[in-house]
């Protein structure tokens, strides 16, 4: 009897999953297979005709979080190459990104990124969850997936979910949160004058390393990229790189989609995308548009020579629910962010006059 009723399990499981890639121009399907984008090969998640990967150079931190990127788009329907905008992608692109932890071993310590590869190997691994985000006619649209504890496929989540966490040895106890589907904005809808939610990673900066861009133009998945371009970011980790291209390089990837001249918090007057340029944009000797317990009671955002005077460290380590930046997306610390911003601030040259108080 038991086998009969796993015998029905499995072929209702091959009987919901397509055999391809399935792009769906409405409504929201129940689990990620339904999407047809990846096979189960054993323990490998296999990339179906089309799919690709891709990798930032510097990652968005996500408690420490292991992540494989994927796309897909329909034949003969490149993106449109942009300088410093997200690449302009056709109407049934599936972009999407899974978040995984190492069942033993030190999470912290393990490479950034897998390799660029449409295939994951999950042996070992404790698959979390799944963003997609759908390119439909409407614009984009954030669809969260959370994978089963076998990892077998994964449900959709449009609300949200917490998963208890333990990074072993480390030791670090927390609750992974993913994120509704509302919260996908927050981060996503970088214009605040349209609202509209576009890619983060997918920008010329981001993706101009290890050959990547040349790959995606081969697969036909990118057309109209010049032969000069402007230098891309450089990887955060990557000691060989000057500090400060490494720091604004970090605070790029985290922060600008939010602090940009067109992002949601533009009117912070903070903007820390690689293009500005202005020292007192970047933060140096400008006092907080805002007070409150958000500046851990430090005068400027940044103060050359003093990063525990400056509220723009305070706020990347502050695990505080009204202090932390960025907002979503972190239970935790990075510590290794922390500490790069940390000497980046430390480096800079110069002194700030001390705020005149209010009369």
């Amino acid at each position: 009897m038991f086998a009969l009723l796993l015998l029905a399990l499995l072929l209702a499981a091959c009987a919901r999953a397509p055999a391809a890639v399935t792009f769906h121009d409405s409504g929201y399907p129940e689990h990620l297979s339904d999407w047809g984008l990846y096979a189960r090969e054993g323990e490998r998640l296999v990339g179906r005709q089309g799919v690709v990967a891709f990798a930032p150079v510097t990652p968005l931190f996500s408690d420490y979080a292991l992540k494989w990127r994927t796309m897909w788009t329909p034949a003969g329907m490149p993106a449109r190459w942009t300088p410093t905008d997200a690449f302009d992608f056709p109407v049934g692109t599936i972009v999407a990104k899974t978040f995984y932890y190492p069942r033993s071993g030190d999470a912290v310590a393990i490479g950034k990124a897998p390799p660029l590869s449409a295939t994951l190997d999950t042996r070992g691994m404790r698959l979390i969850e799944t963003r997609l985000l759908v390119r439909r006619a409407e614009g984009w649209v954030a669809i969260p997936y959370v994978w089963n504890e076998d990892g077998s496929d994964a449900t959709l989540a449009r609300t949200g979910a917490e998963v208890p966490l333990t990074l072993a040895p480390a030791g670090m106890r927390f609750t992974y949160t993913v994120p509704n589907q509302n919260q996908c904005a927050g981060c996503h809808a970088q214009d605040n004058r349209t609202r509209a939610l576009s890619p983060i990673g997918l920008k010329a900066r981001h993706l101009d390393h290890n050959g990547q861009i040349a790959m995606l133009e081969r697969a036909g998945y990118l057309a109209g990229v010049p032969a000069s371009r402007p230098a891309a970011n450089v990887d955060w980790s990557d000691e060989r790189k000057p500090l400060a291209a490494r720091a604004r390089a970090y605070l790029d990837i985290n922060c600008s989609h939010c602090h940009a001249e067109r992002g949601p918090a533009r009117t912070s007057g903070l903007w820390l995308d690689a293009a500005t340029e202005d020292p007192r944009v970047l933060g140096l000797c400008k006092p907080p548009v805002a007070a409150g317990r958000g500046t851990g009671d430090r005068p400027f955002d940044v103060v050359p020579g003093h990063p525990d005077r400056s509220i723009l460290a305070y706020r990347l380590e502050s695990t505080d629910p009204g202090a932390m930046m960025p907002e979503l997306g972190r239970a935790l610390a990075h510590r290794e962010g922390v500490a790069l911003v940390a000497r980046y601030i430390a480096d800079l040259k110069g002194a700030c006059e001390p705020l005149v108080p209010r009369t």
